[in-house]
């Protein structure tokens, strides 16, 4: 919604770079209000999650019902607020149909594999941010690890599939930028990317760490 919202207010009263810059921003923010609000995002149990399973302590049918329940759920609140969205920000007056088109296009434009590629690089990006903000002492830190890496994220228009849902479903909902048909080529190369960037570039690179340190 932030970012919908700063695309529309910056259009053609500031250069290309400079909306991009606090698009990103507004992306950001957004990770914010999950990550620090402890909300469950599915690319964090990507990685997170499968640390149990690796040490022995959880079983892959325990980790299949977890991700499904979160992903499922995800995408439940992603369309239902996508719907929100689409209704309300054109007739608030606070976001132009358009704008939705633009950002759902931006999604859904590039062959499958590249989407997949895509989903790979941000979800390795999302479990860094996990163990980042496990790390950081304070809440300051916290804040400043989440806007650092989600920035990254927005700015590189990289594909996260509960964010992208939302953005795609959007679009989908105004009639703007992409079809139901556009959504589905997106979700299923975008959910794989993110699965094997979450699972094979933190969770057996830290695993495999911590384990040799033990």
């Amino acid at each position: 919604m932030l970012m919908a919202i700063m695309r529309t207010l910056t259009e053609g009263e500031l250069p290309h770079a400079v909306s991009e810059i606090l698009v990103a921003n507004m992306y950001a923010a957004g990770f914010i209000f999950v990550v620090l609000g402890r909300s469950e995002l599915f690319t964090e149990h990507t990685t997170l999650a499968v640390l149990p399973v690796l040490d022995g302590r959880a079983s892959v049918r325990q980790l299949g019902r977890l991700w499904g329940l979160v992903y499922a759920a995800n995408l439940i609140g992603a369309a239902a607020f996508a719907a929100s969205l689409a209704f309300l920000g054109p007739r608030l007056g606070i976001v132009g149909p358009h704008v939705l088109g633009d950002i759902a296009a931006g999604m859904v434009r590039h062959p499958w594999w590249l989407i997949l590629l895509s989903g790979v690089l941000a979800a390795w990006l999302m479990g860094l941010l996990s163990w980042l903000v496990a790390a950081s002492r304070d809440t300051i830190s916290q804040i400043f690890v989440v806007w650092l890496v989600a920035f990254a994220i927005g700015f590189g228009h990289l594909h996260h599939a509960v964010v992208g849902s939302t953005e795609v479903l959007a679009g989908v909902f105004s009639g703007q930028g992409a079809t139901l048909a556009d959504f589905w080529r997106f979700l299923l190369p975008t959910t794989v990317g993110n699965l094997l960037g979450g699972f094979i570039f933190v969770a057996l690179i830290k695993y495999g760490h911590a384990h040799r340190k033990a």
